[in-house]
């Protein structure tokens, strides 16, 4: 079984600031209505759709937030399938077991986070596959959803993708912006270079000239972006003449109906924002045994 690092103490910040939302008055007013206190139950996280799951730690994590704010009792979880396994349809990911309130009351935080890290994993195993033996790996970038990036980039490393910087201080990259405001590309490179000496430097080209000036500059990293396949193949050509170690990435409006082609221009990664700005969810419910009571 891979272990994919799963982020704990971002997901219970997120667990957290989603139960808020849920409990924002102390209570589940339908739950605590009709379920008694001391009613147990089974049952079960289902998956709707063929995927791959990720983020099933997140179960345990709710539930025992949820019984911790209200008293309502202990579940406990059974996990059947571990995170970044492929899932079909009507598969039993989970079985969970003690309090119904409990079940019930986290039921839907535990769905919309599972679901969406399931869904970012399905999507990342899509580029993963379309990718495989070609030599580049898929990358995700910082278009996350705002408070999920720890759990989303989590989710693309189980789908078999590969986390780029997780923020604003790991990797510096060099932009358009950047260079318009540092008056040019070289001026910004060393410019990073003199201010955060021990941080990688990634900078943004658009044409052949702009990378081989970078590689100039020292740049070890450039990211290609919005450039055709000739243009690219032509531009990593030209830096893998130079007989510098430079790791070239392509990036903007990719698609898998284009990923093999620009896999196939020599560049180490494709980066891919939709990884986790427009992954569809996987479809996950939470099946209660009939003869809960």
């Amino acid at each position: 079984m891979t272990d994919f690092g799963f982020p704990a103490a971002d997901a219970r910040l997120l667990v957290e600031r989603a139960l808020d939302e849920d409990l924002s008055s102390g209570t589940d007013v339908t739950t605590m209505a009709t379920i008694p206190a001391s009613q147990r139950s089974s049952s079960h996280l289902v998956a709707r759709a063929d995927g791959v799951v990720a983020g099933l730690p997140v179960a345990a994590l709710v539930l025992d937030a949820v019984a911790s704010r209200l008293g309502s009792g202990a579940v406990g979880v059974e996990l059947h399938v571990a995170d970044g396994a492929r899932v079909r349809r009507g598969d039993h990911l989970a079985t969970l077991a003690g309090s119904t309130r409990t079940t019930l009351v986290a039921e839907r935080t535990v769905l919309n986070v599972l679901s969406r890290t399931s869904g970012v994993a399905t999507h990342t195993r899509r580029w993963a596959d379309a990718l495989e033996g070609s030599g580049a790996m898929v990358l995700d970038t910082r278009k996350t959803t705002p408070g999920m990036r720890a759990l989303e980039k989590y989710a693309v490393r189980c789908g078999g993708g590969t986390n780029k910087r997780m923020g604003l201080y790991d990797v510096a990259m060099i932009k358009d912006n950047h260079k318009l405001a540092a008056g040019g590309l070289t001026g910004a490179y060393e410019a990073v270079r003199a201010a955060f000496p021990e941080v990688d430097v990634q900078v943004e080209v658009t044409t052949t000239g702009e990378a081989m000036e970078s590689v100039a500059a020292g740049a070890r990293f450039l990211l290609c972006d919005n450039m055709s396949t000739d243009l690219l193949r032509s531009t990593v050509e030209a830096v893998r003449a130079t007989g510098e170690s430079v790791e070239v990435e392509a990036t903007g409006n990719l698609t898998l109906e284009v990923a093999a082609a620009y896999a196939a221009t020599g560049v180490d990664y494709l980066s891919v924002g939709g990884l986790t700005h427009s992954s569809p969810i996987l479809d996950i419910a939470l099946d209660l045994d009939a003869d809960a009571g």
